[in-house]
């Protein structure tokens, strides 16, 4: 007696159980389609390019890093299917059953009137009726809901479509280079288009012994995956002497000086083939003596008349 009651138990616990949850309606399955690019790099290179000659004869030079990468491009076409179904929540069942009760009766008489019709009646009246009748009065199920349909992923294909190789070529941009010099190494970096500017007379290098700079070893590496470009440029010894001779006439004191002092500073620049450094060298006497217009003057006619520069009038538009 004991067992049967048990069993009753169990078996009233199961069915309320299953309504409880209920059962959720399948809906139609949905698809979705794209096209996935995939790229993989087949090689990495990197190249500095010194300029011609590659010996030094004047303190600057621009040298042009560049990056080259090949890629493998492999284009997919993917379809993922997703089965969709309307979770079931019993409290729905306070109006769905009535309402199932109506389109079944609806459809009934549907299907009644078109065969008087000979068929002319559309299917959402005769088939899709009674299917949402049934699905009303089911006590386990609710009735489909595409606003309150969930999915879960059911399939994922990938079908490969064409691959093709991709190359590309870019400035090593605002990345650093390793210049050696003498014992001494310096950590540069590139402008936006990948141009390093190597100037001898200005910092770091202004800071060694001119003579002891008989090369620069330029390096770059990716730390990505180890790229690595070498180069390297010889100092000429005749450039050498001259850097140390120009490291003072552009670096010593300039306010201790007067005006013909300033004018042998830009001429011997200019005698030593330093023809930029001296340009440079004489905007910034011009600026210094902004001030002082007398003293400008001064400066501008012993440049065209000592050294036979000719020299803009800073004053004039």
């Amino acid at each position: 007696m004991f067992k049967r009651s048990s069993l009753r138990l169990v078996g009233a616990a199961l069915c309320g159980a299953v309504f409880i949850s209920g059962c959720a309606n399948q809906l139609p399955q949905r698809s979705e389609h794209e096209e996935r690019i995939e790229r993989k790099l087949l090689a990495h290179s990197l190249q500095i390019d010194v300029g011609e000659p590659g010996v030094l004869e004047l303190p600057q030079r621009r040298v042009r890093i560049q990056e080259q990468k090949t890629f493998e491009v492999t284009a997919f076409e993917v379809t993922r299917r997703y089965d969709r179904y309307t979770p079931y929540q019993p409290w729905r069942e306070l109006y769905e059953v009535p309402l199932g009760a109506m389109a079944l009766v609806a459809g009934i008489g549907a299907n009644v009137l078109n065969v008087v019709m000979l068929g002319r009646l559309p299917d959402s009246a005769t088939k899709d009726w009674i299917s949402y009748g049934f699905a009303g009065l089911n006590p386990a199920m609710n009735v489909e809901s595409n606003g309150r349909s969930q999915q879960n992923l059911a399939s994922l294909e990938e079908q490969r479509q064409d691959a093709r190789l991709e190359y590309s070529s870019l400035p090593w941009a605002e990345r650093p280079v390793l210049v050696r010099a003498a014992e001494q190494s310096h950590e540069l970096l590139t402008d936006r288009n990948g141009v390093l500017r190597l100037n001898l007379l200005d910092s770091p290098f202004a800071e060694q012994d001119a003579s002891r700079i008989g090369t620069l070893q330029l390096q770059v590496e990716d730390p990505q995956d180890a790229a690595r470009a070498d180069a390297t440029l010889l100092v000429s010894r005749t450039l050498r002497g001259k850097l140390q001779e120009a490291h003072g006439l552009i670096y010593d004191d300039l306010e201790d000086d007067d005006v013909s002092q300033w004018v042998h500073r830009v001429k011997r620049l200019s005698e030593l083939g330093l023809e930029e450094e001296a340009s440079e060298l004489e905007q910034s006497l011009i600026e210094l003596s902004r001030n002082d217009p007398e003293l400008q003057e001064s400066f501008l006619q012993a440049l065209t008349r000592d050294a036979g520069r000719l020299v803009a009038d800073p004053g004039a538009d």
